[in-house]
């Protein structure tokens, strides 16, 4: 018994020399470059074994050779295999829509979004597979759609397009009217939004205004104590000399009042006695000015003398209802300048 446990533990030791000795020169798996695989699960290979490289699905051989050989010395010979990524397409434009992507190889991917207004029909992504295709068609922004807007009661409404059946697009505007004698209270302007609403809808009211007011020193068109229509018009004058100031009509408006009414604003004199003035272009001596009265926002000139230079000039000055200033370096001449040397006066020297 015992000499055959003997002989069993040394074949054991004579296979253990043997087996690991002739592992000395042997390959060892390789280990390959990103992307590029073998088959099998050998990890040992004995010299002249060789061995088919392929690239990962999603990746495309370049270069070469594909075959490395374990050589006598237990080192696999060498390879330039590389395996690149493989690309998809250029994706197609999304109209009313947006695409966001950084790359179209293998496992990038695509988002989409559309503008306002519209919503997405399709996938939102899409990513580049292993045979160089995206995984989803693109998508299309379709345009948010609104029932036709409401009308209001006496109204009206006018589309910015024509529009075809019980619905409109996302961005088409109407217009509101009313028919007479109702009045349109509210923004007349209306829009289709991305809520897929419409923004406001007026309302159609019958509008008066209460009997106007006269203005001072002036007159009406119509004196009738009555209500007035919307858009009715009542126009003003003024009185002898006095002048308008604003314009000569009002109207009723849509909230029930009359438009700003004008003023009458009187004329001026021009308060010297003895002087030549200048009005219209023309040099008039104030005793030959008949009347002595100009209109509001009319304009004389008096004359000015500059001394150090010896000579005369025109200084402007306007008519505001009524009240005509002087210019601060005019001078009134003397009776007796006036009369025996006018043409001393600064309106008859020579002029600056």
């Amino acid at each position: 018994m015992e000499s055959i446990l003997t002989f069993s533990l040394l074949c054991q030791f004579v296979f253990f020399i043997v087996g690991t000795s002739g592992q000395d020169n042997v390959c060892f798996r390789p280990e390959l470059a990103g992307n590029i695989e073998m088959d099998g699960l050998q990890r040992y290979f004995n010299p002249g074994a060789e061995l088919v490289l392929t690239c990962k699905k999603g990746y495309t051989p370049v270069s070469g050779p594909r075959k490395i050989v374990c050589s006598a010395s237990g080192e696999w010979t060498k390879t330039k295999l590389q395996c690149i990524p493989k690309h998809c397409p250029y994706p197609d434009i999304l109209l009313n829509g947006e695409l966001y992507y950084e790359d179209t190889v293998y496992q990038s991917t695509i988002n989409y979004t559309c503008n306002e207004g519209f919503f997405l029909t399709g996938a939102s992504t899409a990513e580049c597979l292993a045979n160089g295709t995206w995984s989803t068609p693109v998508p299309e922004c379709i345009p948010v759609t609104c029932g036709l807007a409401p009308i209001p009661e006496f109204g009206m409404i006018t589309y910015s397009k024509k529009i075809r059946g019980n619905t409109t697009t996302y961005g088409v505007q109407g217009t509101y009217s009313c028919l007479p004698p109702y009045v349109l209270v509210g923004n007349p302007r209306t829009e289709c939004t991305a809520d897929g609403i419409w923004t406001n809808t007026p309302t159609c009211q019958v509008v008066t205004c209460p009997p106007p007011e006269n203005i001072e020193r002036g007159y009406m068109s119509s004196n009738d104590k009555r209500d007035y229509d919307y858009m009715e018009t009542i126009k003003y004058g003024c009185q002898g000399d006095f002048l308008i100031d604003g314009t000569h009509q009002i109207v009723c408006q849509s909230n029930g009042e009359w438009s700003e009414k004008p003023s009458c604003k009187a004329p001026c004199s021009v308060g010297v006695n003895r002087a030549r003035i200048l009005y219209k272009g023309q040099k008039i001596w104030i005793k030959d000015f008949s009347p002595n009265k100009i209109l509001h926002k009319e304009i004389v000139s008096l004359y000015c003398k500059d001394n150090s230079r010896n000579c005369g000039y025109p200084v402007p000055t306007q008519c505001i209802d009524g009240k005509l200033k002087i210019p601060e370096c005019f001078e009134e001449p003397s009776a007796v300048d006036y009369n025996l040397y006018s043409n001393s006066l600064p309106s008859e020297i020579a002029q600056c």
